[in-house]
């Protein structure tokens, strides 16, 4: 008897009147902004300019979305251009279908389009961006909840996810909730990259290698759960075989780099001082004026009691001069009174 299971949702998409809205791209959506917020504060921890993370993520989305459905398309192509399927399909982006492989790769390409132009360094902006990264997969993993996609074996554990849908070959049942491990995982891997980030002062694109190689380790394991159609390599599964090629050019990644160019960079976007100086630059100046009055105030306080100590000390060098012009007199009068009486002994 099945005590407890998670229920998918009846549909995946609710109408406003004419206006489609989907579960799916509800996730994409909201993954995308918890990305672009939490890479905008990395990035100006590092010392970078507000909304510098957005003006590249406008460049990287796009390229983004792109290059994940062509993955998708690319490496499930039966489920569009085989007998019976309609081709247009292929362009339904919004009943499920990235790849997040190309998402990635494509994405990059993008978002270096978005840092050349900005003059930013590329290797900078991936580490600001890579936890972000990791919590969009994680958020836009309930997308598949709402299409009852990428589950895996049949299951009756408690957390299993009920599959109702007969759509695509579906048999209705509980199954391993793949979707909500693969959830999990991201949101542990971007936790790990901001603890490492901050433990040993990550740079020059580590921070993104070591997300990219913990996401790699997660997916081989979850991808070897599914039980949807995919295509196979010496009994793997092909996502597997990328999670597995990745993850080893990731590790290799970090480990020249950490050799070639250890620490951090020291600059992460040129002017971004300058523009933060500007900022404070007018109660900067306004303080400094208030010093330097007060500074001259102290001088002309000092003048002025030098002069009254000069104008003092004035009259008693006369008074001086005529004690010691007595003292004189008096010793020359003693002296003659001296001789004389040595003049009458004599």
């Amino acid at each position: 008897m099945e005590l407890a299971f998670i229920p998918s949702p009846s549909r995946g998409v609710l109408h406003l009147g004419p206006i489609p809205l989907r579960g799916y791209a509800f996730c994409i959506i909201i993954g995308v902004f918890v990305a672009v917020w939490l890479g905008n504060r990395r990035w100006i921890a590092r010392g970078g300019r507000p909304g510098t993370v957005a003006d590249i993520a406008v460049w990287a989305v796009p390229f983004g979305l792109i290059g994940g459905r062509l993955y998708h398309v690319i490496t499930d192509y039966q489920l569009y251009f085989s007998e019976g399927r309609d081709w247009v399909d292929a362009f339904k982006i919004w009943e499920g279908g990235l790849g997040i492989w190309g998402a990635i790769a494509f994405g990059a390409v993008g978002a270096w389009i978005g840092a050349r132009r900005r003059g930013v360094p590329m290797p900078a902006y991936a580490d600001a961006v890579a936890p972000g990264i990791a919590l969009a997969q994680a958020i836009g993993r309930w997308g598949n909840w709402f299409n009852q996609e990428l589950y895996g074996k049949a299951t009756d554990l408690p957390w299993a996810v009920e599959i109702t849908s007969t759509a695509d070959g579906r048999v209705p049942g509980t199954y391993h909730p793949t979707f909500l491990y693969e959830s999990l995982w991201c949101i542990g891997v971007a936790l790990l990259v901001i603890w490492a980030d901050r433990r040993f002062k990550l740079g020059h694109g580590r921070a993104f290698a070591l997300y990219v190689a913990a996401y790699c380790a997660g997916r081989f394991w979850i991808e070897y759960m599914r039980v949807d159609d995919a295509h196979h390599i010496l009994g793997l599964r092909l996502n597997n075989w990328t999670a597995l090629f990745v993850f080893l050019l990731a590790v290799l990644y970090i480990v020249l780099s950490a050799r070639m160019r250890p620490g951090r960079e020291a600059v992460v976007e040129p002017g971004a001082d300058t523009a933060a100086g500007d900022t404070g630059s007018a109660a900067d100046k306004d303080a400094k004026d208030v010093k330097d009055s007060e500074n001259d105030a102290d001088a002309a306080d000092d003048a002025e009691k030098s002069d009254a100590s000069g104008a003092t000390a004035a009259p008693e060098d006369p008074s001086g001069a005529d004690e010691a012009d007595a003292a004189d007199d008096a010793k020359d009068a003693e002296g003659v009174t001296n001789g004389a009486d040595s003049a009458k002994k004599g």
